[in-house]
């Protein structure tokens, strides 16, 4: 455990800096959107490039991974939604709380943190996640969020959307581009590699800084107090129903005969119990959702997990 909390505590304590520099006002709120432009434009995308590069494509792009998550993922969101469904949470809201529900922090924390608990190797299998949640669980709660538009095409709209929101994010093509490096046998020459290892090495510090910085951005633009019977469920789900879920699924596949190793499981499992997506806060508000209450099962997950995370760690023999 000891080992395990050497890792997870720096990770948490950066986010809670981040949180604390925006409440004291260190931390311009004007300077947030700016942060995480870096994040996610240059950092994460540079980080990702190495890893792609590093890793076969197989593992990137691992359909029995992919398999067992999407389908974890599709059981969380309705259940969710069928969970919340209810005055006066509306289909919209249900939508975006069953998407914090499956959509965990796999992009600004989970990638710099799962490898730095499990080693390179688990790249490979976070990537898979990353990617299937920015394309397919993501499009799938938009588009249900948008199902009761008047016009009848809300739910096509809405998945077109975010369809091309996630082709536009930096995120995917920087895999890409790592994947035909890996392919091809490709590497950068020196001085472009130099710049790509600085940009990457400056991704885990600054994307956890601006989690807590717009964690308190979007609790400050909050109106009104949710309920907490409106939060705590929903933070559970994804804390603890949404792992154990992963751990079922996979467990049949490997009952099935299918290709699933257990490291490959347990990179899973300790990525479904990341806490929720931040930016799916910025999600809702463009959408017209209750920012309030998604802002708050962030946070409520986010606090939570700085517990419960290293503790399923220490359960599944998560060693650095």
């Amino acid at each position: 455990m000891e080992a395990i909390l050497s890792v997870t505590v720096p990770f948490f304590a950066l986010v809670l800096a981040g949180y604390l520099a925006a409440h004291r006002h260190v931390l311009p709120e004007s300077a947030i959107p700016g942060l995480n432009a870096f994040v996610l434009y240059f950092a994460l995308p540079a980080l990702l490039f190495r890893f792609g590069s590093g890793t076969p494509i197989f593992e990137l792009l691992n359909p029995v991974v992919l398999g067992v998550w999407l389908l974890a993922a599709g059981v969380i969101v309705f259940f969710t939604i069928a969970l919340t469904l209810k005055a006066p949470v509306g289909l919209k809201d249900a939508a975006f709380g069953a998407l914090v529900a499956a959509f965990p922090n796999t992009g600004f924390m989970g990638v710099p943190l799962l490898v730095a608990l499990l080693g390179p190797q688990a790249a490979g299998p976070v990537i898979c996640v990353v990617l299937a949640d920015l394309f397919v669980t993501s499009s799938v709660c938009i588009a249900l969020a948008q199902a009761g538009d008047a016009s009848g095409h809300g739910a096509r709209d809405g998945a077109l959307r975010a369809l091309r929101g996630a082709l536009s994010n930096p995120l995917p093509w920087s895999i890409a581009a790592g994947a035909l490096f890996s392919v091809a046998g490709w590497s950068l020459p020196g001085p472009a590699d130099t710049v790509v290892k600085m940009l990457a090495d400056a991704a885990s510090p600054v994307a956890l800084f601006t989690i807590g910085a717009v964690l308190h951005r979007a609790g400050q633009h909050v109106h009104g107090r949710t309920p907490l019977s409106r939060v705590l469920p929903v933070a559970g789900i994804k804390l603890v129903l949404h792992p154990l879920l992963v751990v079922v699924l996979a467990g049949a596949a490997v009952a099935l005969g299918l290709p699933l190793t257990p490291f490959q499981v347990g990179v899973m499992v300790l990525a479904a119990a990341l806490p929720s997506a931040s930016n799916v806060s910025l999600l809702a508000e463009r959408y017209g959702a209750d920012n309030g209450r998604i802002a708050r099962i962030i946070m409520g997950s986010t606090v939570a997990a700085f517990v419960s995370f290293p503790l399923l760690a220490w359960v599944v023999g998560a060693r650095t």
